[in-house]
């Protein structure tokens, strides 16, 4: 896409990993920018920068924002905390490195669609309780929040065309391992299991009526408006999980668009 550069690195997680990620810029801006860490669907299991790159070209362009994007660690092969690890690790990069990476170190956002979007939002949990990067916004599209799945539309909402519970079970199993929706789930890894939302940095989220993380959704942002988080959530009618698999569809044009313009506010 015009007006867009991008140039790949590799970040050291431990010593032993490295994890791959894409930086983003838009070429008609100069001067250290605001960022967002941008993690990609696919149920912890699917995915790479590549499948969302069409997508963060669009929100350098339109935002004029540097994007990273994060190539993760996928389950199986990579169970929790693996994702949330490369992620945090990232956005400690993204901090360090803001100077040399023309970025403004005291401007940066994290975000992400669906098992993104639950990344994104236990990396927002590490990174307050940890104290070392402060995050001022999260941009949460239709997250993956919840490994109990006992929600009413987790049942009810069943469209194996997209993402059904049968799905989303053998997703969180992957992720987790066989006691998945124990006692014992990190609230880095389901954020709805999170005992404490106060501090959070605000949220930008949307879902579909006929997404079956709905429930979920709507419970998560409930408890961070009573928590005193500054929360944006509406339920968007008539669309299904990850309708921004279909980026021309009118729905699909009007969300983005929404979501841009709270990540332009946030940051500008």
């Amino acid at each position: 896409m015009e007006g867009v550069d991008s140039a790949d690195y590799e970040v050291d997680v431990d010593l032993l990993t490295r994890v791959n990620v894409r930086v983003y810029r838009p070429v008609d801006r100069e001067g250290h920018l605001p960022a967002m860490l941008w993690l990609h669907g696919g149920g912890y299991c699917l995915g790479s920068i590549q499948i969302d790159d069409e997508f963060v070209r669009k929100m350098v362009k339109i935002i004029g924002c540097v994007v990273v994007s994060v190539n993760y660690r996928l389950a199986p092969e990579n169970r929790f905390p693996g994702a949330l690890d490369d992620a945090y690790a990232v956005l400690r990069w993204i901090f360090r490195e803001a100077n040399g990476l023309s970025i403004d170190a005291d401007r940066l956002a994290v975000g992400g669609i669906s098992a993104g979007a639950g990344l994104a939002a236990g990396v927002a949990l590490a990174a307050r309780d940890r104290g070392e990067v402060k995050l001022i916004f999260q941009s949460l599209w239709c997250p993956m929040l919840d490994d109990r799945n006992n929600y009413v539309s987790s049942y009810a909402i069943n469209d194996p065309r997209v993402w059904s519970r049968d799905d989303n079970l053998r997703a969180w199993q992957a992720y987790l391992g066989k006691d998945f929706n124990g006692n014992d789930t990190s609230p880095y890894a389901a954020p709805c299991r999170a005992k404490e939302l106060a501090g959070l940095p605000p949220v930008y989220m949307r879902v579909g009526s006929l997404d079956l993380f709905l429930d979920e959704n709507t419970a998560y942002a409930q408890r961070l408006v009573s928590a005193g988080v500054q929360t944006d959530f509406a339920v968007v009618d008539g669309a299904f999980h990850a309708f921004e698999m279909l980026p021309d569809a009118e729905l699909s044009r009007q969300v983005r668009a929404g979501h841009f313009a709270a990540i332009t506010d946030a940051l500008f």
